[in-house]
């Protein structure tokens, strides 16, 4: 089984000292947040993180999910496992406080899930669609269903999912069958089958909200059609009791390559009974609030898997002896293969990519906070803006490195890496799914291009590079070598941006070809900024701590030197344009 030590101290340094967004330190809601009450909930985070889940992940690889006479049964220990976790209030940590939450920050709460990732994303996954779907009726349903839903939604009792891809659409959502048919007491009935729904069904929790997108049948065909509706597993009665069991069946569950615990659910929909969620026709914006809140903590899912990989594969660095180095340390026998170079190379490429992707997600973190609670409407929708602007970026990049840091991670266990011993295997197959599943990495990179990058708002890429610029302005002489080589490749985004708006003009193959790329440099360069961030308390603050300083600034340079430059290799790769693409005659 793997070993796992939650990373409490550079959360803590994250949250102690670059909590440095001017407009979430308005935040009137969060005054009382103070570090010692978030050290005191990430020590206790780390614990049942640590101790009661991390070995949840083996169990459930090795003991699927599995369906039986209709009933889901989770793997041996989930129920137990789910109990405490309830109990302890984990599942209410970032909810109101009027539905009975925490109502801690997005600062906090991105840390509590990158832990829970961690520790196994299977068990994870039971709770994460029920914080989507919390935030979702809360932004859109009516008072009435949330007095009735929230409060057993964010206690844990009740769970939520997302139920949008069916066997005929996936991403293109504008295809759906599923039809809802009003009734007389204003009620659908919802038919039609969905795929692929995380969660969809369990013995862990007391009933199960779907959350449905579907197509009234007045409604017009194609995307601006799509209602959504609330679709409880048990019809709710007026008293907030749990009625009879509605008209929702499960199919089957997915055999999957990885996060084989998770329900991966095949539910059929016969003329359940449904609540409308917003307003009519208008059901894909009330969704986009739970799939863009649940595309960042899938990046967080790469971040949480990539940590606990690298923690595996620096400590079996320093106990496995093969071969000699060029500075052998031990004349008469093997050394220990953290001394070989490119295995400390493998190392600092992990540890230099995770801690600056922790580092921009807490960035994100501040950003998604004001977007949602800034008194000045103003200062909301630029905030918004560049949260829209970075999450298909911490979906897309922080999934795609989490994929190249456990195949990192089995490389230097070789072959025992390759084998279920070490459960190094499992992290690679457990990430797998999340550069494919909220859209697939491709999806986001296009969603990025043509329409992050230039909204309604105006020109929202510049916007973000100039904040940048503004921030990155710094005099100290010992960051100023950071600062030179950080502008050569933010000059290099800058042209990046360039080159797609006038393609966007001109031709569209162009940018759909380079949209992976332009993801990727924009990513690059982003975690680089959120270095500079770092490096900026590094130096400012080196003796107060100067080991922990001093191992910032090394990784920093790392980064800089070996990770930042595939930034510049992915513009040179884009600007060669699409046309051998798109000529190009398959056989």
């Amino acid at each position: 089984m793997p070993i796992y030590t939650a990373p409490v101290e550079d959360m803590m340094f994250l949250f102690e000292k670059l909590r440095d967004n001017k407009n979430y330190n308005e935040l009137e809601k969060y005054k009382e947040v103070s570090p010692d009450l978030v050290k005191d909930i990430l020590e206790e985070a780390a614990k049942i993180n640590q101790n009661l889940i991390l070995p949840l992940a083996k169990v459930g690889d090795e003991n699927p999910a599995v369906l039986e006479n209709g009933v889901v049964r989770t793997p041996p220990g989930y129920k137990e496992a789910y109990q405490k976790y309830i109990e302890d209030g984990w599942t209410s940590l970032s909810c109101d406080p009027k539905y009975g939450g925490q109502g801690m920050p997005k600062t906090v709460s991105a840390f509590f899930d990158e832990m829970l990732s961690s520790a196994s994303l299977s068990f994870k996954l039971y709770s994460e669609l029920s914080i989507g779907a919390y935030n979702c009726i809360n932004h859109h349903a009516s008072d009435e269903i949330k007095n009735k839903y929230l409060p057993k939604i964010v206690e844990g009792k009740w769970s939520g999912t997302m139920c949008l891809t069916e066997p005929v659409c996936g991403t293109d959502l504008g295809l759906l069958k599923t039809k809802a048919e009003r009734q007389a007491d204003g009620t659908y009935k919802i038919s039609g089958q969905k795929i692929f729904i995380t969660s969809g069904d369990q013995d862990l929790t007391e009933n199960i909200i779907h959350l449905v997108i579907a197509r009234a049948t007045d409604s017009p065909a194609g995307t601006k059609g799509i209602s959504l509706f609330l679709v409880p597993k048990f019809v709710v009665n007026e008293d907030g009791s749990i009625g009879s069991r509605n008209g929702i069946s499960t199919g089957s569950i997915e055999s999957k390559m990885g996060i084989k615990g998770s329900a991966t659910c095949v539910l059929n929909f016969d003329g359940a009974i449904g609540y409308i969620i917003g307003e009519k026709d208008k059901g894909l914006s009330a969704m986009f609030t739970m799939m863009n809140l649940e595309r960042i903590v899938v990046g967080i899912q790469g971040l949480g898997i990539s940590e606990i990989a690298y923690q595996n594969s620096l400590a079996y660095a320093k106990e496995r002896k093969q071969g000699k180095t060029n500075k052998t340390k031990s004349p008469n026998g093997a050394d220990f293969i953290i001394e070989h170079a490119d295995i400390r190379k493998s190392l600092l490429n992990m540890k230099s990519i995770i801690e600056g992707e922790r580092a921009l997600c807490f960035w994100l973190s501040q950003q998604t906070e004001v977007s949602l609670n800034h008194p000045n409407e103003k200062v909301r929708q630029e905030a918004s803006d560049y949260v829209s602007l970075m999450t298909p970026v911490v979906k897309s990049l922080f999934t795609d490195l989490g994929m190249e840091i456990t195949n990192d991670a089995m490389q230097i266990h070789g072959g025992y890496g390759y084998t279920k011993d070490q459960g190094i295997e499992q992290l690679y197959r457990d990430n797998r799914i999340t550069p494919i599943y909220e859209g697939t990495n491709s999806v986001q990179a296009a969603d990025l291009v043509f329409r992050k990058l230039f909204n309604k708002n105006g020109d929202i890429i510049n916007k973000y590079l100039d904040l940048i610029k503004s921030e990155t302005k710094l005099t100290n002489e010992k960051i100023k070598p950071f600062i030179e080589e950080f502008t050569y490749y933010l000059n290099i985004l800058t042209k990046f941006s360039a080159w797609i708006s006038e393609k966007t003009k001109t031709d569209k193959d162009d940018v759909s070809a380079a949209a992976n790329d332009y993801l990727k440099t924009l990513g690059f360069v982003s975690v680089a900024y959120a270095w500079i961030k770092v490096l900026d308390i590094s130096f400012k603050d080196y003796n107060e701590n100067k080991n922990f300083y001093n191992d910032k600034i090394n990784t920093a340079k790392f980064y800089f030197e070996k990770v930042l430059p595939r930034a510049e290799y992915h513009y040179k790769t884009a600007i060669s344009g699409s046309s051998n693409i798109m000529n190009f005659k398959f056989n």
